[in-house]
């Protein structure tokens, strides 16, 4: 039977060694995930109101936006954002680009995520509620997206994990997060298995504490139920 050399796999002085710089490149990571997060949410609660309009150009334009950003990968969007736009005249620098690049993309999943959760409660109350004189702006805000808000967590907690994770593509333009910061160390050091082992662990660990952040909002928000 082989023995698996470990000594070959991971070398825990240069983990330890390195952890320290590339923690250095959280604060990128976050702020690229939790800003698009943000964005997207801002965007994508308008697209999913037009998505729903009884008049056919909010639904029209909605529904283009929508198959457009979940159509284009968004390494091809980052690149044009950062590589293509500077062409007609329109400069972003790196961070501003991936933050771009990343809210509008998930600006078209999260709408058709709070589409389905606005979708998913009983017509009967928004009827009712018409009945008693509340307008639908009232209506929308104040009796279903509060009750849909519990539907929608776990989709827009995947949402973030997954910005989280695919924050590691700003690195293809120069961004210098924590996967980036790896890089440099595993070329430099002529280790990279030892370095993405250290940042695989690093994106573990501010996926497990997003969950608990979801475990908690789902307990909240329960009392919609």
């Amino acid at each position: 039977m082989t023995r698996i050399d470990w000594g070959s796999i991971i070398d825990m002085r240069l983990a330890m060694d390195s952890l320290p710089y590339i923690l250095g490149g959280l604060g990128h990571t976050l702020w690229i995930s939790l800003v698009s997060m943000g964005m997207g949410l801002l965007i994508g609660l308008p697209l999913a109101i037009g998505r729903r309009s009884r008049f056919i150009m909010p639904r029209l334009v909605s529904r283009m936006y929508i198959s457009f950003m979940r159509g284009v990968p968004i390494l091809v969007l980052l690149f044009m954002l950062y590589y293509g736009f500077p062409i007609i005249g329109i400069e972003f620098d790196a961070l501003t680009a991936a933050i771009l690049g990343f809210g509008l993309s998930s600006a078209a999943f999260i709408a058709e995520i709070i589409r389905a959760a606005i979708g998913s409660i009983d017509r009967g109350q928004n009827e009712a509620a018409l009945s008693l004189g509340l307008s639908r702006s009232r209506i929308l805000f104040g009796i279903i997206v509060p009750q849909a808000s519990r539907v929608a967590i776990p989709p827009l907690s995947n949402v973030l994990l997954d910005l989280v994770k695919a924050s590691s593509l700003a690195a293809m333009i120069t961004v210098p997060e924590i996967f980036q910061r790896a890089k440099i160390i595993g070329g430099r050091e002529f280790d990279y298995m030892t370095v993405y082992i250290v940042v695989a662990c690093v994106y573990w660990g501010i996926c497990v504490f997003i969950s608990a952040i979801q475990d908690f909002l789902e307990r909240r928000f329960s009392r919609y139920l």
